[in-house]
């Protein structure tokens, strides 16, 4: 048996720890394909710094700085470097708030020219285009930009929350926040102040980090290379939002190091070809598998773009899958992990359509959606459903625990009064009993009903965000005569996510909490599944951005950015793998990926409209 090649690229490890020396920096940029155990190096090179400069960065009050793509990935690291304080690990957006936070000045003076020049690129497109929704739009945006304009002095201190809504008068957007930073970083006291505070800095998923912020990481670089380390961790083919920096990695600075990863511990062996397969084209970039890896299967199911039972026809791949690896967790409705390209079609294929399309068509709401942070949202997944699920249960420690903090009839007995403890008491029992009323013989109740009851009882706190749509659910006239307010878009959208079923709410929470067998192409970017089944379809995705149609060649060739994302994609698995694509041209699908080498005959299964396989 041969050997375990296991140390292939135990030298990149060890250039990147040399790069990270507080006397002598060096920036680098470390090449990482897919499954190279990327986290694993950043989590090495920051444990490297800590058993060198631990002391030295404690005295003197200096942290290292990490930016990470996702909070799952910030938490991860944070866990493995036992949470010390000298490591600092944040989002992109937190990153950026932590360096203008507190600067109100600065920032009311930048989102006042901001302002006044998309005011005036607003009125020259006004002047130039024609009547109809895009002219009431930029109308609407022209009034509401104005109004902040005129406003903008009475405002103190800014707010901002990385998952928030960031509503109001004084909210900055997460968009304002990344372009103010970027701003600021070219001011040298600015400069000073980062290099000061964080001598090091990394950053995870480089290839998808704003990409005008990292030029201006790479000014700061530039003008404090003697005192600062910039570290770049990422891979171009796994490039999948199009704000990243193009050609990263292409044009570094000549003293800037170039680890490389060649390994690919994850994936089996025939993963492993087909991903270098689809990668050859765009930069020729080769992965090794481990010595120790298993052979793998691939498959790829093409079906009729006009397929009536998708869910029907992916569950008979399932089953397929299950009888050509012998590995019956396909057959298990988690047992694999299913990538589709847009959330709403897992909302289609979980049944939460309705809840999720009005708040997901409101721009603002979108990242709060994605993420499970929305507060509409969040007020029924954190609050009302656990509450519910635990009075089912007849658990009333965990009912006492949610209700503790934050029920207004609880907060009567906050003085100390015993007195009115009973009535309390009594109070929150009637309340319960009227709320799970609403659920009595298996009904499932409208999320309006549910927040009438609640809001009519007092049992919890309504969020600011679901107090109007309440209020006019409730007693119309308490809400009359804010006109603005009811026609507004949030509101409205608010309103038609209050009319689905409150079962659907279940069903969301698992899907943002990664406990249902669904997720997207783009956010398993840094995870990894046994067994995978990428879902592609550009008919219902409904998008332009990516099209497999013409990456599978049916429509001549696709363009760079679905072929990165279809190597994410690919590149997650661990034991199995089934491509499933519904197309206009299942035959001609066959015929063109023979033919550029990706599958070999006998690895295609064309199925016909009524889900039987051919063969």
């Amino acid at each position: 048996m041969a050997s375990d090649n296991i140390d292939l690229d135990s030298g990149a490890d060890e250039l990147i720890a040399k790069c990270l020396d507080l006397d002598a920096p060096q920036s680098f940029f470390l090449f990482a394909g897919a499954g190279s155990g990327k986290t694993g190096s950043l989590v090495r090179a920051l444990k490297s710094v800590q058993a060198r400069f631990s002391r030295e960065l404690r005295l003197s009050g200096r942290r290292v700085a990490v930016i990470t793509y996702t909070n799952k990935a910030r938490d991860e690291i944070e866990r493995r470097l036992e949470f010390d304080p000298i490591i600092q690990v944040s989002t992109i957006h937190s990153f950026a708030w932590q360096l203008i936070g507190g600067l109100d000045r600065d920032i009311r003076e930048w989102l006042r020219g901001n302002l006044a020049l998309e005011i005036a690129d607003l009125r020259t497109a006004e002047a130039k285009g024609r009547a109809g929704k895009a002219s009431e739009t930029r109308k609407v945006k022209i009034a509401s930009k104005t109004r902040r304009l005129e406003r903008l002095d009475e405002v103190r201190r800014f707010t901002y929350s990385p998952t928030g809504e960031n509503r109001g008068q004084a909210a900055l957007s997460h968009t304002e926040v990344l372009k103010i930073a970027t701003e600021f970083l070219a001011k040298p006291a600015m400069r000073q102040i980062l290099v000061g505070e964080h001598p090091i800095l990394l950053i995870d998923e480089s290839q998808d980090t704003n990409g005008p912020l990292l030029d201006a990481l790479f000014a700061v670089q530039a003008a404090h290379r003697d005192a600062f380390a910039l570290g770049l961790f990422g891979d171009m083919m796994q490039r999948i939002y199009s704000d990243g920096r193009k050609g990263l990695g292409e044009d570094l600075p000549e003293d800037w190091a170039k680890p490389k990863k060649q390994l690919n511990h994850r994936c089996p062996k025939r993963v492993i070809a087909l991903l270098n397969k689809i990668r050859g084209p765009v930069d020729a970039q080769v992965q090794t598998p481990r010595t120790r890896a298993v052979e793998g299967l691939v498959r790829l199911f093409v079906l009729p773009a006009t397929t009536a039972d998708k869910a029907g026809a992916e569950a008979a791949v399932a089953a397929c899958m299950a009888e050509l690896t012998k590995d019956s967790a396909w057959h298990e409705a988690s047992g694999s992990k299913r990538l589709i390209l847009e959330h709403k079609m897992a909302a289609r294929r979980l049944d939460f359509l309705e809840l999720y399309a009005p708040l997901y068509a409101v721009d603002g709401f979108k990242t709060g959606l994605r993420e499970g942070s929305l507060p509409v949202v969040r007020f029924f997944t954190h609050e009302v459903a656990p509450l519910v699920r635990a009075q089912r249960a007849d658990d009333r420690f965990a009912v006492g625990r949610l209700l503790r903090d934050s029920s207004p009839l609880l907060a009567l007995t906050q003085d100390g009064d015993a007195t009115d403890m009973p009535a309390a008491l009594a109070a929150v029992r009637n309340a319960l009993g009227e709320l799970m009323g609403l659920f009595e013989s298996g009904a499932d109740p409208a999320l309006v009903n549910v927040l009438r009851n609640i809001m009519g009882s007092r049992l919890l706190s309504i969020p600011e965000s679901l107090q109007p749509s309440a209020l006019r659910k409730i007693a119309p006239e308490a809400a009359h005569g804010n006109d603005e307010e009811a026609d507004d878009e949030r509101t409205a959208a608010i309103d038609r996510f209050l009319e689905a079923p409150f079962s659907q709410v279940i069903r969301y929470d698992d899907y943002v909490s990664g406990r249902a067998a669904f997720d997207t192409h783009q956010g398993v970017k840094g995870l990894e599944f046994p067994r995978v089944m990428v879902i592609m379809d550009d008919l219902e995705s409904g998008g332009f951005t990516f099209s497999y149609e013409k990456l599978l060649g049916s429509k001549g060739e696709a363009n760079e950015a679905t072929q990165r994302l279809f190597y994410v994609t690919c590149s997650r698995a661990e034991e199995s793998l089934a491509l499933v694509t519904y197309s206009a041209d299942p035959e001609a699908v066959r015929r063109n990926v023979i033919a550029n080498g990706w599958f070999e005959p006998h690895e295609i299964e064309v199925m016909e409209p009524s889900v039987g396989i051919s063969s």
